[in-house]
């Protein structure tokens, strides 16, 4: 049930996705329907190759279905509705630059931001980009370059950047899947915390289902490829989570659950196949 306040961000309509024609065509993804409201975190969980990525590049406007229609902030994706922020694995920071002219780089580029860029690079825009270091703990590296530092700081400093244009829509992209798992674990903390404080909507693809559990208001299982969503579940963990909860028995039975819905579908898939 949807109240009268309740806004949807995200909608994906019967959206279909194929690469190719007639009969070389390959189905990424099958007509899935989904819904995001605003201010949610979502996770994508999935075998991999199942079509995550795809429904996240859909309401990145990344890519366009094949069939079926996506609506993002009340208008079709190729209208730009929104802005959107994105993070992805690999953080891909300019090396001739600091972190700070980093992060600062969407408010060159997205609109209205980049009209006043000359005019407020050294005073309101800085300030905005050391307030969201100050956040994830990166404040005093500020002027230091990508190169020296660690890949843990690198991510956090890559979340500040998805954040600094002041996103509606955060789109994540295994964005901790290469850090060793304390990293991993500390910056779960670190997102949650900047989800709490700024309210975006997240869309957060993930092999970790520990890392959903962890992070997401809801979790979407999808089966193995040409994927469909085949589960679609809140995640009503009292907040802050802490790494602590993930030990306890509801948050293990969660992952029990998850991985056997993983795990079926592949079955499943095979079977038919077959």
């Amino acid at each position: 049930m949807h109240n009268e306040r309740t806004r949807v961000a995200v909608e994906l309509s019967q959206a279909a996705v194929s690469f190719g024609r007639g009969s070389k065509a390959i189905a990424a993804l099958q007509e899935t329907t989904l819904r995001i409201n605003e201010g949610e975190f979502v996770a994508l969980v999935g075998p991999s190759g199942c079509g995550k990525s795809t429904i996240l590049k859909l309401a990145g406007g990344l890519l366009q279905p094949s069939r079926g229609a996506v609506i993002v902030g009340g208008k079709e994706v190729s209208a730009k509705a929104l802005r959107i922020g994105m993070a992805f694995q690999n953080p891909t920071m300019l090396p001739w630059l600091t972190i700070e002219r980093n992060v600062m780089l969407p408010l060159k580029i997205v609109r209205p931001f980049r009209a006043d860029y000359r005019l407020k690079k050294n005073s309101e825009y800085r300030d905005r980009v050391h307030a969201l270091l100050r956040d994830v703990g990166l404040e005093r590296f500020a002027n230091s370059y990508p190169w020296q530092l660690s890949g843990g700081m690198l991510q956090r400093a890559n979340l500040c950047r998805a954040l600094v244009h002041e996103p509606r829509l955060l789109l994540l992209d295994e964005p901790f899947g290469a850090l060793d798992q304390f990293t991993r674990e500390e910056l779960w903390g670190t997102m949650q915390s900047l989800w709490l404080k700024h309210k975006q909507t997240v869309l957060l693809v993930t092999h970790d289902l520990k890392e959903a559990g962890f992070l997401a208001t809801r979790i979407c299982v999808m089966s193995a490829r040409p994927g469909r969503i085949v589960d679609d579940r809140g995640v009503d963990f009292p907040r802050p989570r802490t790494i602590e909860k993930t030990f306890e028995a509801d948050f293990v039975a969660l992952n029990q659950r998850l991985r056997e819905l993983i795990t079926r579908s592949r079955t499943d898939t095979v079977i038919e196949e077959a």
